[in-house]
């Protein structure tokens, strides 16, 4: 008697953990395919003088930089020193830009969104050819992007914020603040939120303790380094530079100390222009303009004392920029969209650049494109691009949600508002600075679909 000798099979259907979120693992696995595509499209990496190569130089010589940059981006850097190539960094980046999405899909499943509000709201972090250009460059906006919507996630997992999830968004926040300086006035706005949810004194006391323990430690080693207890030592260049766009010493009357930082007649075409003009007053100071981050910020608080409503109408024009549907270049010398071209481009002859190559990579180079990857990318990147009207309808959708249910929604859309005002209240507008609002900002707006027959309790 013959016996049925076949073997059963594993089932064909999808993993459990895939069960229900095949569109958005469709959506990733294509994100992931166009990754690819432009590290073989533009090699090695954009390397930005001189802020790539400050980094690179920092993550070989840890030490606190007296300008702009703090030591977070630099700490990443240093961990991939031993493969000594910045392909590899690019490499990191995309695989960070993959893991945001993926926990802003998560958390935003876990807060009852539906599976197609959740996957759409990853769309631009995952297609947006600007993200994909950001991810290529030695700059340290991609993990600042990561360690805000990880903050995020952690204060969003559960209905009830527990003291412990409370610390290490902290600590995440704090993170941030090493990274990009102005996630400090965003860690502020979030306990300022969470006050206002009322979640516990408990909860805010370890969130603010989680974070302020490496920030101050790091500030104590800047002191060590620089002689002030401080995160940077550009904040006020960068505050002065902001007034410069409407101060009126005749109506400011500063002391004579001060009034050497009035404006004096140099006119650039951006706030932010004035920090590198050589004209400027802040740059005829003797030292240098961050020897003077002191006596600037001064100025700027007195300017801004006496011209509020000039400040705060400034600081509404510029951020207004966002959403022009045809980008605007700001300052006129930036690339704001459509950056991906043809060609080789080569690096400047300076000596930090060949400290770095000997140091970090000796394969720095220039940035090339390669066909047909870049010519592909190029066309696409027209296509692939968030209009400012659209992110505009993202922030007013947020709001929506956050007026809604605003026991989940407030929290991101409060975020994603200060990322989008704070640099530029701060400093300038800069598309660049732009791009962080839209993760968040989709976060804020999918919680406007909650699905059916399930109501959040947070």
């Amino acid at each position: 008697m013959l016996t049925d000798t076949r073997v059963a099979l594993p089932s064909q259907r999808p993993p459990a953990v895939l069960a229900g979120h095949r569109l958005f693992t469709a959506l990733l696995v294509l994100a992931a395919a166009l990754r690819v595509v432009t590290m073989l499209g533009y090699r090695p990496a954009t390397l930005y003088w001189y802020d790539s190569f400050t980094y690179l130089d920092t993550a070989v010589h840890l030490a606190p930089s007296a300008t702009f940059h703090p030591i977070g981006y630099p700490l990443l850097l240093r961990a991939l020193l031993p493969f000594h190539s910045v392909e590899l960094v690019v490499a990191v980046q995309h695989a960070l830009g993959l893991a945001t999405a993926v926990m802003l899909y998560a958390v935003l499943r876990r807060r009852s969104a539906p599976g197609w509000a959740a996957a759409a709201a990853t769309v631009p972090l995952l297609f947006d050819a600007s993200f994909l250009r950001l991810e290529t460059g030695v700059l340290s906006d991609m993990q600042f992007i990561f360690l805000v919507v990880a903050g995020l996630t952690v204060l969003m997992w559960s209905p009830r914020l527990s003291t412990r999830a409370a610390a290490g968004a902290g600590l995440l926040f704090a993170a941030a603040a090493l990274t990009r300086t102005i996630a400090l006035p965003l860690l502020v706005l979030v306990v300022l939120v969470l006050a206002v949810r009322r979640v516990g004194w408990r909860r805010l006391a370890a969130l603010v303790l989680a974070a302020a323990l490496p920030l101050l430690g790091y500030a104590s080693w800047y002191a060590q380094h620089h002689g002030r207890f401080a995160l940077s030592g550009a904040d006020g260049v960068a505050l002065w530079a902001r007034t410069m766009t409407f101060a009126d010493c005749a109506r400011i009357q500063p002391p004579p100390g001060l009034a050497r930082l009035c404006p004096n007649g140099t006119k650039v075409d951006a706030a932010s222009e004035y920090v590198w003009a050589p004209g400027a007053s802040l740059n005829l100071l003797p030292g240098g303009r961050f020897a003077h981050n002191d006596l600037a910020r001064s100025f700027a608080v007195e300017a801004i004392l006496a011209q509020p409503l000039d400040y705060v109408g400034n600081v509404l024009r510029d951020t207004a920029i966002a959403f022009s549907w045809t980008p605007i270049p700001h300052p006129d010398r930036t690339t704001p969209a459509f950056g991906f071209r043809s060609g080789h481009w080569e690096l400047p002859d300076q000596p930090l650049i060949e400290k770095v190559k000997r140091e970090y990579d000796p394969d720095i180079r220039g940035l090339s494109s390669v066909s047909p990857y870049a010519d592909f990318l190029i066309a696409y990147q027209y296509v692939a691009y968030l209009r400012g009207p659209l992110l505009g309808a993202i922030l007013l959708l947020g709001a929506v949600a956050a007026v809604r249910r605003p026991r989940v929604a407030l929290l991101p859309w409060a975020v994603a508002m200060g990322l989008l005002v704070g640099p530029v209240a701060v400093l300038d507008f800069d598309h660049r600075y732009v791009l962080p609002v839209i993760p968040v900002a989709c976060l804020a707006a999918a919680l406007a679909f909650p699905r059916s027959g399930i109501r959040s309790r947070m």
